[in-house]
């Protein structure tokens, strides 16, 4: 069982995203980690800013004490708590992933049927996978529609096209700054949208 959050326009996304993410503990979890959009970046060469714990008795705990190194500025932003089922509970297999670049990641909830031909299909395409789950594809996958003129929005849906299973995803790519995408089969997404902010979760209880 895995919790999804993700907000865009707040000032204090981090804040927002670990207050949503210890209202999720109850579902159990064994890590947990953020990805933001650094809004002081350059839009066409920045990297998103990542921090994650695992294998912790209080992991958000940890995680919070990690994000006093968070960019000053962020937009859109992600975050996940982790019931580990495709790779053991490490911090390598803890979400957000990331693709070759740097520059998208993805949080997920659900289950890839068919991530291991996607992953061998990828590699076999020159790109390196560094994690154990099935979630991690989506982010490589993401990143060869972008590199092809795809909007984030536009590289989810198609890369969506070409997986098996029930899921909800939330993705977030660098030069996107203040956009998080979002898509679900099956698996349940609530999303709020108050003025120029916007939540999304797959627990109402994170909203609240």
């Amino acid at each position: 069982m895995c919790g999804i959050i993700g907000v865009t326009g707040e000032a204090d996304a981090c804040e927002l995203l670990l207050s949503g993410l210890e209202l999720l503990e109850y579902r159990g979890y064994d890590s947990a980690g953020i990805a933001a959009v650094d809004r002081s970046s350059d839009p066409a060469t920045g990297l998103l800013w990542r921090v994650r714990a695992a294998e912790h008795a209080g992991s958000i705990d940890h995680l919070r004490s990690r994000v006093v190194g968070a960019p000053p500025s962020i937009g859109a932003a992600i975050g996940h708590t982790r019931w580990a089922t495709h790779g053991a509970p490490t911090e390598v297999n803890a979400h957000p992933h990331l693709d070759c670049t740097g520059r998208t990641a993805v949080v997920h909830n659900g289950i890839i049927e068919n991530y291991r031909d996607l992953a061998a299909g990828l590699a076999a395409r020159g790109h390196v996978l560094v994690s154990a789950t099935d979630t991690e594809v989506l982010a490589h996958l993401a990143e060869e529609h972008i590199a092809s003129g795809a909007t984030l929005a536009e590289a989810v849906t198609r890369c969506l096209g070409s997986v098996r299973g029930d899921f909800a995803i939330a993705m977030i790519h660098a030069a996107e700054p203040e956009v998080v995408v979002v898509a679900r089969r099956t698996s349940p997404l609530i999303v709020g949208v108050t003025g120029a902010s916007g939540i999304v979760c797959s627990d109402v209880a994170a909203a609240l």
